[in-house]
């Protein structure tokens, strides 16, 4: 099978992929910093933001849906104002990240957030995540720009 660069990658379609974690988490945390260097945490949010751009969404539940199945977390949305959203993703996968014994950020994770809700949205916005290490949980602020 070969991927064509301007593919569109359809929600239904993660559910044939399946992998161990492990391998990726080492790939993500520890190989991806080091090749990207100091620039790592502008480009993994970057890359989730094109990332986004090859999967069709249409709803905020095609975002969770997608988190889940990339092995992400559970995504949820827990508060809603007019230029704000707030999400938490939890899950026992984002627990054995915090409690790795390398840096897990989760600057892919908000690129992708950010720029699958402007899609959605119409709006331009970006996305700010914060760590929770005592109760293994992240937070992503996406702030509307209009």
């Amino acid at each position: 099978m070969t991927y064509k660069q301007d593919t569109s990658i359809s929600v239904k379609e993660l559910e044939n992929l399946h992998t161990a974690g492990a391998g990726y988490d080492i790939l993500r945390y520890v190989s991806l910093p080091e090749l990207l260097g100091k620039e790592s945490h502008t480009l993994l949010y970057f890359m989730g933001r094109k990332l986004a751009r090859k999967f069709h969404k249409e709803t905020t539940e095609d975002i969770v849906h997608i988190f889940a199945h990339l092995g992400w977390g559970n995504l949820e949305l827990v508060k809603l104002k007019k230029k704000e959203m707030t999400f938490q993703l939890m899950a026992d996968s984002v627990v054995q990240r915090l409690k790795a014994p390398f840096p897990a950020d989760f600057r892919l994770e908000a690129g992708f957030l950010a720029e699958s809700l402007q899609q959605i949205q119409k709006r331009e916005c970006e996305c700010i995540e914060s760590i929770h290490s005592r109760i293994h949980q992240v937070e992503f602020k996406v702030i509307f720009s209009q």
